[in-house]
């Protein structure tokens, strides 16, 4: 493989860097999804049972001590209620945007990494091509061995380019996966939450009962 790499000329270096660049990115998205990762749903259930048994001061610190957008987007909301449901609402809007742009923050080097690495895969097709050609011409022959050199460099930075914006694209569509289902839960839960406060406020029980 190495010599395979060595064989394909100037252009294998660029397209290197490239992967490793996309790699880079790639590896600081997934641990950074990770971190943002949790179970909602418990996490939900310790929110209501705070905001049941002492109040909306309890619920936000649980939400501090909580990492991912969901906590974030449920503390943005929860410093409000004391200005009413609708202020809540907005709260959680603004949050939300916020958390989605951080989620999705650097997946734009992804994409260029996709399609750059195929398109300096293509110029050093070219470069080959043209080698290929001024051997034949200085050689004034055109029998395989003369241009056996060129066309292996054209078909190796080809295939070098192309294999890396596959690995690129398999990581930013798995990357792309957790977003949206990150993006989901954010939606689906804030609107619960929501529900929670309307039903507590209209049992008049909607307070901070921290001490």
């Amino acid at each position: 493989m190495v010599q395979y790499f060595l064989d394909g000329g100037a252009f294998m270096w660029p397209i290197l860097a490239l992967l490793l660049f996309g790699l880079g990115f790639g590896l600081e998205r997934l641990y950074t999804l990770y971190k943002a990762s949790v179970d909602t749903k418990a996490f939900l259930t310790k929110v209501r049972t705070a905001l049941h048994d002492e109040g909306y001061d309890s619920a936000m610190d649980i939400c501090s001590k909580t990492r991912g957008p969901v906590a974030e987007i449920f503390h943005a909301g929860l410093a409000r209620i004391h200005r009413g449901i609708e202020a809540v609402e907005k709260a959680i809007e603004s949050a939300g945007t916020i958390e989605m742009s951080f989620l999705e923050k650097n997946m734009v080097w992804l994409s260029t990494v996709i399609t750059i690495a195929p398109m300096l895969g293509f110029t050093g097709t070219v470069a080959g091509m043209i080698r290929a050609f001024d051997d034949i011409k200085a050689a004034n022959d055109i029998s395989p061995a003369v241009v056996a050199g060129g066309i292996s460099v054209a078909l190796l930075t080809t295939l070098f380019g192309l294999v890396v914006a596959i690995i690129i694209q398999i990581i930013q569509n798995y990357l792309i996966s957790r977003v949206d289902k990150l993006i989901i839960d954010m939606e689906e839960y804030s609107v619960l939450l929501l529900d929670e406060l309307v039903e507590l406020e209209q049992k008049g029980s909607l307070k901070s009962k921290k001490k």
